[in-house]
């Protein structure tokens, strides 16, 4: 079979990409020598990064891709750097000879498996963990920035900062961004598409530093003892990205409530195409509040904070008794009921915290909502489904989707009572192409169908281990991995982890972090016969 794909061309253009990520890996390196810890995690990956990307850039010294290059380059830059992102994790747990033992030599990323996967999950902002305890005196300073550093360096997309900054990616780069960028389609803001990537990371990068500046204030102002400047910028990093790599084991529930309300209107604002703030902030600022996915986003979030708020308000939303097998005790389920129930300030920000941490794929967590009742609990399920605006660094199936969905339904009940009309769909004033609707039902049921296979698959790996999983939690599993959610329920709770999973079940949710980051076609279609024939 004659190969049509010049696979040397795109893996060419990862190692370019891998040849750089060696730039990022000098920040948590400073951190570890100032903190006085091992420096080896990060040195030796850097060396690593730069011979393997520089290998792999003399495989083709000029590139020239087209989309099938820019399908292959995309799905394996993702796999390659989360491969070398998983070496720290590796090195931080073996240790090597000459320099400073290993910190936590028992660490649960001793295992290939569980390193990848903390760093799958790290790279498509997933935020789910394999980590045994999360803590700075099991892992260091330096090796916990690296797992929220790689969640923001996710965030925008990896691919999309080459783009800005690597001048052999401008040919070809809007291919490269259309099969990287989350959502229908990325819009071109400026002639010159690296001008584009700049400005969707320049407006990536100035919510970061507003975000840390602001933490760090609070506490500054005695607001959030807890959130001294290294708290800051570990939540700055992974705010914007709607990665949610906490370096606390209780997430956001070890902050003040002033900080849980500081940090919602930011993974709001993760959550919205950021071509509208670059439109705002070029003198159209109307564009903003007036368009549609925005006002959908915004209000699907809205009805259901209000209903899951209602809930916990009587207290109908509420766990009665702690379950076998909970990650919390009756004391905790004490506090809880006492601190919601008829308190209207803290139902409505627990509420309005986690429906905008899982709409928008964030994950972070203000409560243990395992503690929650089923009514509460399903709301919350459902909101992992909706996911972030087109153009955001949200992942799921998107608001958008859900927005033409709904339209194209209300069109087919119109036109079947009206067979002579002719009514289009539109979206922010623009006809919607009949062909780009199929293509959002297309995905849409592949994402579904993906969903309930994955769901079905690890139910059976977990009974085949021995492990206790209901449907509920075995669903939320694959909905936070697929989704890029990060936490789901019960086992795999807000302050739980994914640790008692089997090494394979673990190795499949690495791959539906991957298919979910790169919205399951771009890495299928690499896959299919018809890709590589000539």
């Amino acid at each position: 079979m004659a190969i049509r794909v010049d696979y040397r061309a795109s893996l060419s253009l990862v190692g370019s990409v891998l040849k750089y990520l060696a730039v990022p890996l000098a920040l948590p390196l400073v951190v570890a020598l100032a903190y006085g810890e091992s420096v080896a995690p990060f040195l030796v990956t850097m060396l690593v990064t730069v011979a393997v990307g520089g290998g792999l850039e003399r495989l083709r010294p000029d590139p020239d891709i087209g989309a099938r290059e820019g399908f292959l380059m995309v799905a394996a830059t993702w796999l390659a750097v989360s491969l070398i992102g998983a070496l720290p994790y590796l090195i931080e747990a073996y240790g090597l000879p000459g320099f400073v033992p290993a910190s936590a030599p028992e660490s649960t990323l001793r295992h290939p498996p569980n390193a990848l996967f903390e760093s799958m999950s790290g790279f498509t902002t997933t935020g789910a963990t394999v980590l045994g305890e999360i803590s700075l005196d099991a892992h260091g300073h330096g090796i916990m920035l690296w797992r929220q550093l790689t969640q923001w360096l996710g965030g925008m997309g990896i691919v999309v900062l080459a783009v800005a900054i690597l001048p052999e990616l401008s040919v070809g780069g809007a291919q490269l961004m259309d099969a990287e960028a989350p959502g229908p389609g990325i819009e071109k803001l400026t002639p010159r598409i690296a001008e584009t990537a700049r400005a969707l990371w320049g407006a990536y990068l100035g919510f970061t530093v507003l975000e840390i500046v602001l933490l760090y204030g609070l506490h500054l102002a005695g607001m959030a003892p807890a959130m001294d400047v290294y708290n800051a910028v570990a939540h700055g990093l992974t705010t914007m990205p709607t990665g949610g790599f906490s370096p606390e084991a209780r997430s956001i529930e070890a902050f003040s409530a002033a900080v849980q309300w500081l940090i919602i209107p930011f993974m709001i604002a993760a959550g919205t195409n950021f071509a509208l703030f670059w439109h705002a902030l070029t003198g159209d600022p109307k564009r903003l509040p007036g368009d549609s996915e925005f006002r959908f986003y915004v209000g699907a979030m809205a009805v259901l904070t209000g209903l899951v708020a209602a809930f916990l308000f009587v207290g109908n939303g509420i766990a009665t008794f702690v379950p076998p097998g909970a990650t919390y005790d009756s004391a905790y389920l004490s506090g809880v009921r006492a601190t919601l129930i008829g308190n209207v300030e803290p139902a409505l920000r627990h509420a309005a915290f986690q429906i905008v941490s899982l709409v928008t794929t964030t994950g972070y967590a203000s409560i243990d909502f395992n503690a929650w009742g089923p009514s509460a609990q399903y709301l919350l399920l459902f909101a992992m489904f909706v996911g972030g605006s087109a153009g955001s660094t949200g992942g799921g199936i998107k608001v958008v989707r859900w927005y033409v969905i709904l339209k194209s339904i209300r069109r087919e009940l119109f036109t079947t009572a009206h067979p002579e009309a002719v009514r289009p769909v539109r979206l922010g004033g623009r006809t919607v192409d009949e062909r780009a609707i199929r293509g959002i039902y297309a995905f849409t049921v592949l994402y579904l169908v993906l969903f309930f296979v994955a769901t079905g698959l690890i139910f059976l790996d977990a009974g085949r281990v021995g492990l206790s999983l209901s449907v509920l939690e075995a669903m939320s599993a694959v909905a936070a991995t697929l989704g890029n959610v990060g936490p789901g329920f019960g086992l795999v709770g807000p302050m739980g982890s994914y640790l008692d999973f089997s090494p394979e079940s673990k190795v499949f949710m690495v791959a539906l972090m991957w298919l979910g980051r790169l919205e399951i076609l771009p890495v299928l279609v690499c896959l299919t016969p018809e890709y590589w024939r000539q």
